[in-house]
């Protein structure tokens, strides 16, 4: 009961007044965390997210440049780690709810994922809206300093780190889809 009087107020207060300055402030964001969002680190300021490419599942050359314009929540995961395999499906469905010109989940497997190992555990865990992604020499984890996995990172428009989550989260639960609607609100 408490998890839903919580959401109502969570929405509720989207509702009344959220706006870009609101948005993206630390402030209010912090205010929205609760559930697995209380994970989430919010930074003070901005921070530049990584520009080292990665590929897409036929192997041609993208980085987060390709995503500019919108809000990212940005995943670093791999086919082995457990934790990752029960949170991508509320990411697919954060994707699925949210996805389209002003959002995208960006899930991007790094070190050894084949091509072929990710589309068996897509079809395994009921992933259907989130592109393939791979950083096999690991050089924007790295450059993003992702020590483990899975790690999540939400990126503004223009291409800045905002927040971090490290573990996995339930991306889908109420408070998620609260912070989420909340940046989108603000655009």
């Amino acid at each position: 009961m408490l998890n839903w009087v919580r959401t109502t107020v969570l929405y509720a207060a989207l509702a009344l007044g959220a706006n870009a300055a609101q948005a993206a402030d630390p402030a209010a964001l912090e205010a929205l965390k609760a559930g697995d969002m209380r994970k989430l680190s919010v930074h003070a300021a901005p921070r530049p997210a990584g520009t080292a490419a990665f590929t897409d599942a036929g192997g041609a050359e993208t980085g987060l440049d390709a995503f500019r314009g919108k809000w990212v929540v940005l995943n670093f995961w791999a086919t082995w780690c457990a934790p990752c395999r029960k949170e991508m499906p509320a990411l697919d469905a954060l994707n699925a709810e949210f996805g389209g010109e002003d959002f995208a989940v960006v899930a991007v497997a790094t070190g050894r994922n084949s091509t072929a190992a990710i589309e068996r555990f897509f079809a395994e865990t009921g992933v259907e809206t989130i592109a393939i992604h791979l950083d096999p020499k690991q050089a924007l984890a790295r450059e993003m300093a992702v020590l483990g996995l899975p790690v999540t990172v939400i990126i503004d428009p223009e291409g800045r780190e905002i927040a971090r989550l490290t573990g996995d989260a339930d991306w889908h639960g109420a408070e998620a889809r609260a912070l989420i609607a909340a940046l989108l609100a603000g655009s």
